[in-house]
């Protein structure tokens, strides 16, 4: 009789993600595309300004623009109003003895040390009652005081948020060399599933996989190719497979990468490259299969022989990461690992998502041997809800729930403890 093989040992996630992303490296190819275009793009070189902001010495108030040094300590101070300044005009030199009503965002005209918000005047006339007396430098902007000329204001591997263009703006960038978006290729597998709209037949399952990884693929910026529902048999897997190494970056399967009769993502991943399945010690989401495809070498060329070990790809392969089926556990790997996977290859520098130290208020007496990843809301009070059940076929969980507690591993958790959690917000950012 023999002896069984011994399974391998699980990873650790923070050991599967450090090989996952030792693999990536940010893909090539970049174009010049208008600002107004360029949200949630990658920056592919240097935003440094060519001017100072403000460019100007600017007014922080509504209010009248004086020489500290007209004004005499008794405080009774009138003084001629000698010009009128809105936001936009260029003033002239500030006369001596004088003030200028001059308006928020203004420039401040050349003599003047210090702004009088209107609050503390009382017009009178041509001339203008100065109520306080101000320090030099009172409500003005200094030149530069944003922005230096010649400063990085945004380096390259900025995904470019709202703010990030309007900053782009700011220093009179139209253009921004960006990365191009990272192309995946995506298809499921599996006989029973069905699309919505169309006949549920025995035995089947709506498709919902496909609508969530869908949408996070395209929240991310990502090309994307859908190759649908792609039959359970070993020749179609090859050919879509095949179809999808030629443009694409990366291609993503869910489901089909088990061990069964019926599933044929694995074979078929080795005979058209090279494949590594990985047990990872979490929950949800155990499997978790990573390694890549062979594209077709051009007319009159040859393709060599990949290594066996899934490490980074050369021209001639596309990365391959297939997640598990149920829906939970696809859901949590793409956003612990391809979310991750998918950024480093678009050129993205901090791919990390923030963590939060919250209060759990609830108690979870079983511990579980792998890293729990458990869906919970935050409450009015600012500690932390768990949905009553976190089973990975429970897909309501991700929509009730606010973002993933990361439970070590055997951990208990005690109401009232403080526990490490990943928002939503940030792991779909």
């Amino acid at each position: 009789m023999s002896t069984p093989t011994p399974r391998a040992p699980m990873l650790a996630t923070a050991e599967a993600l450090a090989t996952l992303l030792s693999a990536a490296s940010p893909i090539a190819g970049t174009e010049s595309i208008p600002t107004l275009a360029a949200l949630n793009r990658v920056l592919a070189t240097d935003v440094t300004s060519p001017l100072d902001v403000p460019p100007m010495n600017t007014s922080s108030m509504d209010g009248y623009a004086i020489r500290t040094a007209d004004l005499t300590a008794q405080g009774n101070n009138r003084l001629p109003v000698s010009q009128r300044i809105p936001a936009g005009h260029a003033p002239e030199p500030l006369k001596p003895g004088t003030a200028a009503r001059i308006f928020t965002g203004a420039t401040v005209p050349l003599g003047a040390d210090a702004i009088v918000m209107q609050e503390q005047t009382e017009a009178a006339g041509a001339d203008v009652a100065i109520l306080h007396s101000p320090q030099p430098g009172e409500w003005i902007t200094a030149q530069g005081a944003d922005i230096r000329s010649g400063s990085v204001v945004l380096p390259a591997g900025t995904r470019l948020t709202p703010q990030a263009l309007g900053l782009a703006a700011s220093v009179g960038c139209a253009e921004l060399v960006v990365r191009r978006r990272v192309k995946v290729a995506v298809f499921f597998t599996g006989d029973e599933l069905t699309m919505p709209g169309e006949p549920l037949k025995p035995g089947a399952i709506y498709n919902s996989n496909r609508l969530t990884l869908r949408g996070l693929l395209e929240k991310l910026g990502c090309e994307v190719s859908d190759y649908g529902i792609v039959a359970d048999k070993l020749d179609a897997t090859r050919a879509t497979l095949r179809e999808a190494a030629e443009a694409h970056d990366l291609i993503l399967t869910c489901g089909g990468v088990s061990v069964g009769e019926e599933d044929h993502v694995k074979p078929a991943v080795e005979a058209e490259g090279r494949l590594a399945m990985w047990q990872i010690a979490m929950k949800p989401g155990k499997p978790l299969a990573f390694g890549a495809v062979r594209r077709a070498a051009p007319r009159g060329e040859t393709v060599a022989e990949p290594s066996a070990s899934a490490s980074a790809p050369g021209a001639a392969e596309t990365f391959f990461i297939g997640l598990p089926g149920n829906p939970v556990s696809s859901f949590a790997t793409f956003l612990l690992f391809v979310r991750p996977f998918i950024l480093t290859l678009a050129g993205v520098q901090a791919v990390a998502p923030r963590a939060l130290s919250l209060r759990a208020d609830f108690t979870q007496s079983k511990a579980d041997r792998r890293n729990e990843f458990l869906r919970a809301r935050i409450n009015p009070a600012g500690g932390l809800d768990l949905f009553p059940n976190q089973s990975s076929a429970v897909l309501t969980s991700t929509v009730w729930g606010d973002g993933l507690i990361d439970n070590p591993p055997n951990h208990a958790i005690s109401a009232g403890e403080t526990v490490r959690f990943f928002p939503f917000s940030e792991l779909l950012n």
